[in-house]
């Protein structure tokens, strides 16, 4: 039975890694069904994926109690960098809904994803270190990008864990909730996301991916570019329509 839940409500795809008896831990298999998952949220029809894990974790981490045969290098290579670069490379927003901890590569698949939105209760957690490992899950790269290198560098080698409200001061979530207020606030940040225009998100997140690697000159001319193809969209001209008439405007992704 998958550890990987996928439910389609409406416009907004939400996906649970469903193994509390374990922490919600990735193992080989879960790892290879949740990229499975996410490949298809992709393509659905949902505007929005929530990412979340059940019970009392987000996740634990890989699952390193159990004995592997194939390679790690290319397991690393075949199943988790595909997690990390399909949630980065997805056209629409991924929000992770942290409750309880985030740790190793489940805090970083939770910082690839495009909003954090955490419980007072979250905790996030770089411990490759603690059990004589490399940082993997991209953390390398995202975190000097968020916190600057001399604090990546220190959490990385240092293996503390941190909670929500130090997540929250250090840039690395946009939210923290009580428990009881997480899932409302959660659907209402998804729900404002998939209301917005589906072209107009997903150019904003590909013009962000595009900016750390391409210079300004670079990064101005894919905004023009793609602000041509958002001007000769529908929604577009729904959405100055809307503007002149003073309405909220519906749109659907044209």
């Amino acid at each position: 039975m998958s550890k990987i839940l996928l439910e389609q409500q409406g416009r907004i795809t939400r996906i649970t890694i469903n193994g509390p008896e374990k922490r919600n831990s990735i193992s080989r298999a879960s790892a290879a069904d949740l990229h499975d998952a996410l490949d298809r949220a992709a393509n659905d029809e949902s505007r929005v994926v929530v990412l979340t894990g059940a019970g009392d974790y987000f996740c634990s981490g890989a699952d390193v109690t159990t004995t592997h045969t194939e390679d790690v290098a290319r397991y690393v290579r075949r199943v988790v960098n595909p997690i990390i670069l399909t949630i980065r490379g997805m056209k629409k927003p991924v929000i992770a809904r942290v409750h309880g901890p985030a740790m190793g590569l489940g805090c970083n698949i939770a910082l690839a994803c495009d909003l954090i939105i955490a419980s007072t209760e979250a905790q996030f957690g770089q411990i490759f270190v603690r059990v004589a490992l490399m940082p993997e899950g991209g953390g390398t790269f995202l975190l000097p990008r968020i916190m600057g290198h001399a604090r990546a560098f220190e959490w990385l080698t240092t293996g503390n864990a941190i909670d929500a409200k130090a997540a929250l001061d250090l840039g690395l979530i946009n939210s923290v909730l009580p428990f009881k207020k997480l899932e409302a606030g959660v659907e209402e940040t998804a729900e404002r996301m998939a209301s917005a225009p589906p072209l107009v998100i997903a150019g904003i997140k590909q013009a962000l991916a595009y900016s750390q690697s391409h210079t300004l000159a670079e990064c101005l001319e894919f905004e023009a570019s793609n602000q041509k193809a958002c001007l000769e969209s529908e929604d577009f001209t729904e959405g100055r329509a809307a503007f002149l008439a003073k309405r909220k405007p519906e749109f659907k992704g044209a």
